[in-house]
């Protein structure tokens, strides 16, 4: 019988990035992020948010080399992620504007080894008080992620708040809406895994 040795791949946990929120402490959209990244981590993954009052950061200026701490922050993060999950509330049917300063910060990394967002799968969510806003909202986010050169989960989700809420340890309260956060967790995970092989 043969007793020869066989190579098994210990694949890593994949490294799954949160970016959103707004600064308002406890906000949906970080309560939703938070969620979705829970399920992610609950695949294996390994999670990390950087959550709105982290983005609060200087408007984004190509000209200026001295960037802040919580930009350098992101970026590092950002470079370091196989995936990530965004999540904006809706401001006026478009992501907020301290997510839009965020993800503008993310042109620092054009250069990179791997440049934007290239290569990665990337969970679009939003959170509004009416359906229109909110989709209004996800179509923005993924043209933002296109155009970062990153790649939307075939699932977007949006949380409207007049419909659904969340309990006060974290969890969606509609189990349709916790559902889809589950399944796009599942694809950035998925997919990040296909994309380390």
């Amino acid at each position: 019988m043969d007793h020869g040795t066989t190579a098994y791949t210990v694949q890593r946990p994949v490294n799954v990035l949160g970016i959103g929120g707004s600064t308002r402490p406890g906000s949906t959209a970080e309560l939703a992020l938070r969620a979705t990244l829970a399920a992610a981590e609950r695949l294996g993954a390994k999670g990390t948010v950087i959550g709105g009052a982290e983005l609060v950061m200087p408007l984004y200026d190509p000209a200026e080399r001295d960037l802040s701490r919580p930009a350098r922050r992101l970026l590092e993060a950002v470079a370091e992620a196989d995936a990530l999950v965004i999540a904006s509330p809706a401001y006026h049917g478009s992501t907020s504007g301290l997510l839009k300063n965020a993800l503008d910060h993310i042109e620092e990394l054009r250069t990179d080894e791997r440049p934007y967002l290239s290569g990665r799968a990337v969970g679009c969510l939003t959170v509004a008080q009416g359906w229109q806003s909110g989709v209004a909202t996800l179509g923005a986010l993924r043209t933002i992620t296109h155009a970062l050169r990153g790649w939307p989960t075939p699932l977007g989700v949006v949380v409207n708040t007049s419909a659904t809420g969340f309990t006060e340890d974290g969890h969606c309260a509609d189990p349709r809406v916790r559902e889809q956060m589950e399944t796009m967790a599942r694809q950035v995970v998925e997919f990040a895994r296909m994309s380390l092989r």
